[in-house]
């Protein structure tokens, strides 16, 4: 495998060509990576290693050889190898015994000068055996990390040799061109099997050395594959990971797979079509997985509703969705999803954790308290919404600007006043810009910047090159220090505003303090209750500083009047893989949109496909969904290839996106197993069911037991819902559901911050809390509704109004229907045989009306025979059979124990199933108690928590 980096080169990451340059010095290094498998028994051709330098233990197991190490290839890989720059030894930040290397040892200038630093004895070119660096490592006494290497060793000939011939480096670092990898890909197909890797570092003056002995080795999964530190591949169990190959700058991941071997038969679905599919099935048949057919009707409007929109389905719309015969129903589900309020909230919600919307972060960002995270929230749904291109959403907040065009600063202030207003967020998200998010503060250093903008729109985790090297990518230090310097002169503070603005606010500021000069503490106080009472306040506005003319005031500060003004070079910044620069004399933040959207860009694209994909399956195809590295690859990079160029041609389309998802079979399969993808968490061959997100539990938890008036009301507006930010979540008011059930925090960008990992207090607020319990009792829930339909007392109710006057009315219509019977047994026979025909129709119209009050009536026959015998007597599930009516009105218990499961599970009961909860219902002490239990039941059930 070779790893090619070139600015000028389209990059994709894993398989194709990856582009990026080692910071701006100039250091670049190619990798690329070819795809065809290799079987285990498949050896690497003689020819193929022509012109390779031998590897260090042939060239150095004489200690007379005239060849001379070279630092930077051979001395610190070696180092590295023997553990030396460590976290746990001299590459910790304290160094260990006084002498401390760079981790991982990347930093060669500052290591060559620590270990030949004259005082510390390390490196002794006069007495070669003296030098440290020999004489502890083969003593296990004298050296605390034990003995690393024999003295009559290559490692120790290759550390020797280099010392005597006077332990020189290169004043530049070298280019490493390209790590190339053989094989460049493993398939197993049984136990006990091993590879061994060869590595061929090719140099940018055109020498090859194999310095296979020189890598580090590490394995992504130890239970399908390991590697020991000499690049031995062993076979485990069947699927499938990566080995990871590190030398110098480069991270080569190897692909390994162990093909399932099934001798019965597992019955295959239907092939399809869709691109998605064909491209899963490729991996699925080079690992022998036979995925799991489609899901049942009701399973998928369930899973559907809840990750497209974050909300149960409706009982009702279960009901015309399992009845509607049409094929392409599904398809039409997923465009009405698409197209419902839901949608927009729920994806802002997500993206507002990723881009780290946080209320007690924001505290001081505008002058009215509360109010900035609702207008964050609100200015993304409604993009979403008009379902605006992500590219030109991102674009509205990385290059935002406070004031729209032509707007002087006292608009702006009169706008933004009247906009935090509750209910007036519409008036913000009709903005152009969403300039909230360089505001936090927690994200006011160029450093915070840096981490949070890659976490957020790159998907990548650069915070560890703060101090050194990525272990596992290619950023340094260098490149982290440089690409933070382009947000160092953005000011997003509370009281910054541009120069045209200085006087208006002072003149605001005034009128609210009379003059008076106030510390911060109260004059924030001060201009709260302004606005709060409907005043304008000076709000504040993101700036731009240019460092050129302050570094340029600076040096003329002292200088007479009339003098030249000094000469001051702009700084410089650069994008992270950049070979070019970016001259800080004006705002970056342009570029850094125009970098983002460039389609050579290998991370802008594929994050957002990949974090929504993990959004409808649970898992990513690159996990962790933002640490796309070069040692973390796609489990499926043809896949996520497709998707993000397929999304960047649709213009950024998240409709799109969304739809080649979920349209798929891969998203509608079945949680159903067979052999061959029991296993499978990552090849997409099942669905894994998986918890709801916490915003998502705690609406299902309310739309399965209020009323379906409150439900209805909740999916049309939005009002009380989680997903759509509509519950107060400040440091000491946080919702008690959705603390438990793991919310994001958004303390960071870290798609880490959210949390789906079972907890005790899951269980416990499922069942014992008081929210819970008000909502199985509350008068407008859904208990009440179905006792009201069934003539029976609510909960907390001795009895029930509305069935205390049904009866009245009934035992009223009883007593006048008997009347007129024993009027119509008084008259002759002439009389009586006028009338019968009239008798008759009018007895069956009293007979349905008394179906209504839920009341059974004797025949007429019966009736005519002895009028006084007739009682009220309520009608059972037998007697609506007999009667032949079908359901009646809803109070058939078999209805409301329906309408149950349709609201918490979308599905209806079996057999068993219902007559269980009817039974039970039966033999409560009311029926408010027995439905209180059963919808608890339900709620609390696995099928109600999880993906199914």
């Amino acid at each position: 495998m070779s790893v090619a980096m070139r600015p000028a080169q389209s990059p994709v990451l894993g398989i194709v060509t990856f582009a990026v340059v080692w910071g701006y010095a100039g250091f670049s290094l190619r990798a690329t990576a070819e795809s065809p498998t290799t079987s285990v028994s498949s050896r690497v051709q003689s020819e193929q290693f022509q012109d390779v330098l031998e590897p260090l233990s042939q060239r150095f197991a004489d200690r007379q050889t005239a060849e001379v190490p070279d630092f930077q290839r051979h001395v610190m890989p070696l180092l590295g190898r023997l553990g030396c720059n460590g976290r746990s030894c001299h590459g910790s930040f304290q160094g260990r015994g006084g002498f401390q290397l760079s981790l991982f040892g990347y930093d060669f200038k500052a290591d060559h000068a620590a270990l030949t630093d004259e005082n510390a004895g390390r490196v002794d070119v006069d007495d070669v055996a003296e030098s440290l660096i020999l004489a502890k490592p083969v003593d296990a006494d004298m050296h605390e990390g034990g003995k690393r290497f024999d003295r009559e060793s290559w490692q120790y000939n290759t550390l020797a040799r280099w010392i005597e011939s006077g332990a020189s480096t290169y004043r530049s670092v070298q280019t490493l061109d390209r790590l190339e990898i053989q094989p460049d890909a493993i398939q197993f197909t049984g136990d006990d099997q091993q590879q061994q890797l060869t590595a061929i570092a090719h140099w940018a003056d055109g020498s090859k050395e194999d310095v296979t002995e020189l890598c580090r080795f590490s394995t992504n999964d130890d239970s399908v594959a390991t590697i020991n530190e000499l690049g031995r591949v062993d076979s485990a169990l069947t699927g499938d990971t990566h080995v990871v190959v590190a030398y110098d700058r480069a991270v080569v991941p190897i692909a390994v797979t162990r093909r399932i071997e099934f001798d019965g038969n597992v019955a295959e679905p239907p092939v399809s079509d869709h691109v998605v599919d064909r491209l899963i099935a490729q991996k699925h048949e080079k690992l022998g997985i036979v995925p799991s057919p489609l899901c049942t009707d009701s399973e998928f409007i369930r899973r559907a509703s809840l990750d497209i929109t974050g909300t149960l389905p409706a009982a009702e719309e279960v009901r015309r969705f399992l009845a509607n015969e049409d094929p392409n129903k599904r398809n039409e589900l997923i465009e009405d999803l698409l197209d419902a309020p839901g949608y927009a909230a729920w994806w802002a919600t997500r993206i507002a954790d990723w881009t780290g919307n946080n209320e007690q972060e924001l505290n001081n960002a505008l002058p009215v308290r509360g109010s900035a995270s609702r207008l964050w929230y609100e200015w993304l749904r409604v993009r979403l919404d008009d379902n605006v291109p992500y590219d030109e959403l991102v674009e509205g907040i990385v290059t935002a600007q406070s004031r729209q065009d032509g707007e002087d600063y006292l608009e702006y202030c009169e706008s933004m006043t009247e906009a935090c207003k509750p209910g007036n967020e519409g008036l913000f998200a009709s903005r152009d810009g969403m300039p909230l998010f360089w505001a936090r503060r927690n994200f006011q250093k160029p450093e915070e910047r840096a981490i949070g903008f890659a976490y957020a729109f790159l998907g990548i985790r650069i915070e560890c090159a703060q101090c050194h090297k990525h272990p596992f990518d290619q950023w340094s230090k260098d490149n982290f220090d440089q690409f933070a310097k382009l947000f160092a002169s953005i000011n997003a503070r509370p009281n910054a505003v541009a120069k045209d603005a200085t006087a208006i606010r002072k003149e605001l500021l005034d009128d609210i303090t009379g003059g008076e000069k106030l510390n911060n503490g109260e004059l924030r106080r001060l201009i709260y209750k302004r606005a709060n009472e409907g005043g304008i306040v000076p709000f504040p506005e993101l700036t731009y500083v240019n460092r050129a003319n302050t570094a340029r005031q600076r040096k003329m500060k002292g200088k007479k009047r009339g003098s030249m003004p000094a000469k001051v070079n702009a700084p410089k910044g650069y994008l992270l893989g950049d070979a070019e620069p970016i001259v800080l004399d004006k705002d970056p933040r342009e570029k850094l949109m125009q970098w983002l959207r460039d389609p050579a860009n290998p991370y802008f694209a594929p994050s957002i496909v990949n974090r929504v994909w993990a959004n409808y399956f649970g898992v990513g195809i690159i996990n962790p969904t933002d640490d796309m590295n070069l040692a973390n690859p796609a489990s499926n990079q043809p896949l996520l290839a497709y998707l993000s160029d397929g999304f960047r041609e649709s213009g950024f389309d998240l409709h799109w996106l969304h739809r080649e998802i979920v349209t798929s079979d891969a998203y509608q399969r079945s949680t159903q197993t067979n052999p061959t993808n029991a296993k499978d968490r990552l090849n997409f061959s099942r669905h894994v069911p998986r918890r709801l997100p916490a915003e998502v539990i705690r609406d299902a938890v309310l739309l399965a037991t209020q009323s379906s008036v409150q439900t209805e009301k909740m999916r049309t507006t939005l009002s009380d819902m989680a997903i759509a930010a509509d519950v107060p979540q400040g440091r000491n008011q946080r919702n008690f559901a959705l603390q438990v059930f793991g919310q994001s925090a958004r303390e960071s960008n870290c798609d880490c911050d959210r949390s789906d990992s079972p907890s005790l207090l899951q269980s416990i607020y499922l069942r014992n809390d008081m929210e819970m319990y008000q909502q199985l009792a509350s008068k407008d829930g859904w208990v009440a509704q179905a006792c009201a339909s069934l003539g029976e007392a609510g909960p907390g109710q001795r009895n029930n109004p509305q069935r205390d006057q049904i009866e009245r009315k009934a035992d009223q219509t009883r007593v006048q229907m008997i009347a007129r019977v024993k009027r119509y047994l008084a008259l002759n026979d002439k009389k009586r045989k006028g009338q019968q025909e009239k008798f008759e129709k009018n007895y069956q119209a009293m007979r349905k009306r008394f179906k209504q009050f839920g009341y059974v009536t004797p025949s007429l026959k019966k009736l005519l025979a002895d009028p006084d015998s007739w009682q009220l007597r309520k009608i059972s599930e037998r007697d609506n059979a007999s009667l032949g009516g079908g359901k009646p009105v809803a109070s058939s218990l078999d209805a409301i124990v329906e309408d149950a499961y349709l609201r918490a599970l979308s599905r209806t009961p079996d057999l068993e199933e219902l007559e269980i909860a009817k039974q039970y219902i039966r033999e409560s002490e009311s029926v408010a108690d027995g439905l209180s239990s059963v919808m608890w039941a339900l709620v609390n059930t696995k099928e109600f928590i999880i993906t199914h």
